[in-house]
């Protein structure tokens, strides 16, 4: 097709949207999802999925419930069409009947999802709908498998192979950095200036996951310190009157925050991916960085100290219990009970270290009482690391931290009660 061709097809099928999308459509919502499955037009199509989004955005909860079930339950899978396409290509294993086992055992809703994500800005959409879904199946746990789709999809179109790996600093357009103010999970941003403190130092770093359909919104983004030497302190990295040094002077990377910022895309990891790219892209960068590491947060401490007689410990017993709890305390899979823990460790790195006192602030008081943990991501040492903890679900730490584990002894009981209750 000629050029003018092409721009007069564009002409007409905009106005031809337009038009439509004046129209107000008296189907209901079910008829809207058969009519869009059953579409054969783009352009139909586009005006279908843009009348869902919209009939969506203008429901109440019990709606979006109401929605939920009929994409649940009407749009499940055909049982008996499931069974006999098996029976088929099991007695007759080809291309064709292959196919149609294929079709048979994938729900309606998925099509339906992907025949929505054709209108532009609808990847968004979709997972804030996913966000509004994790919500109700809290009470609602049959809508579970509706979960289980999306989340099925959006490991697809969220793979790796699409994700564009983007630094944030001072000069990033300012909607992006209204984001990271807002999205900031572990330590809070109280204020622009406190923004500018993490960004355009020349000894700070930010990184962040962007996907071409959200190009405007970070899927999650991790905040590093260039340091010398390991630090043992939040309030240290932060300080306001701290002194910047020159990037090439460092020989550590800290990886002091990790946020993850759409709800919707829970249990979609990125985390892994983001920390091996961003250990390499700094390794050629400044050659000089030696160390990788981190300074987490402990989250589940408190919880599991509150099940001990001690309330207000010492600061060696507070890195000893820390020690222990990060080492032994595990849930019914044998998986640590600490998420941080969890994702650190699976991620091949190792606990290096335990400090007291390293988070003064209000949250960081109420989570471990101010202690926090090195993790440390020794380059040689990741896939050996990684495959010990998936494979055997064995701990990595070092001698340091072991010595400080093995110092504290639990009750039997009284750690079975503990581990209960988490």
């Amino acid at each position: 097709m000629s050029f003018f061709g092409e721009l007069i097809s564009t002409v007409f099928e905009r106005r031809y949207q337009k038009a439509l999308s004046e129209e107000v459509d008296e189907r209901t919502t079910s008829e809207l999802c058969e009519a869009l499955l059953s579409s054969q037009g783009d352009v139909s199509g586009v005006m279908l999925a843009r009348s869902l989004f919209k009939r969506y955005a203008g429901m109440d909860i019990s709606e979006k419930t109401a929605f939920f079930e009929f994409l649940t339950h009407e749009l499940e899978i055909d049982y008996d069409n499931v069974v006999s396409a098996l029976s088929a290509y099991k007695e007759n294993p080809g291309k064709e009947t292959y196919r149609l086992f294929s079709e048979a055992v994938e729900p309606r809703r998925q099509e339906l999802a992907r025949r929505l994500n054709q209108v532009p800005g609808a990847t968004g959409k979709l997972v804030e709908m996913r966000k509004d879904l994790l919500k109700v199946i809290q009470e609602r746990p049959d809508l579970a498998p509706l979960d289980v789709d999306l989340r099925h999809l959006f490991s697809s179109w969220f793979n790796r192979g699409f994700l564009v790996l983007r630094p944030i600093n001072w000069h990033s357009p300012a909607d992006i950095l209204d984001k990271i103010i807002a999205y900031e999970a572990v330590h809070a941003i109280d204020s622009w200036d406190d923004l500018r403190r993490r960004l355009q130092p020349s000894d700070r770093r930010c990184f962040g996951f962007f996907h071409p359909a959200m190009a405007d919104e970070p899927l999650i983004f991790v905040q590093i310190a260039l340091t010398q030497g390991i630090p043992n302190s939040i309030q240290g990295l932060l300080s306001d009157d701290r002194t910047a040094i020159e990037a090439e002077d460092a020989d550590t990377a800290v990886f002091y925050s990790i946020s993850n910022c759409q709800a919707g895309l829970a249990e979609i990891s990125f985390g892994n991916s983001l920390i091996k790219q961003v250990v390499s892209d700094l390794s050629k960068d400044l050659p000089g960085l030696k160390t990788f590491v981190t300074l987490s947060p402990i989250p589940g401490l408190n919880r599991w100290l509150g099940k001990t007689a001690l309330e207000t410990p010492k600061t060696d017993t507070q890195q000893a219990l820390a020690a222990h709890y990060l080492t032994e305390a595990k849930r019914e899979d044998g998986m640590p009970l600490d998420p941080v823990a969890r994702f650190h460790l699976g991620n091949g790195a190792m606990i290096h270290a335990v400090h007291a006192d390293a988070d003064t602030s209000d949250n960081g008081r109420v989570q471990s009482n101010g202690t926090m943990v090195n993790y440390l991501y020794d380059l040689s040492q990741i896939p050996q690391n990684h495959e010990q903890f998936v494979g055997e679900k064995s701990v990595v730490a070092s001698d340091a931290v072991k010595t400080l584990s093995a110092a504290v002894t639990v009750k039997a009981q009284e750690f079975n009660n503990v581990k209960s209750a988490l």
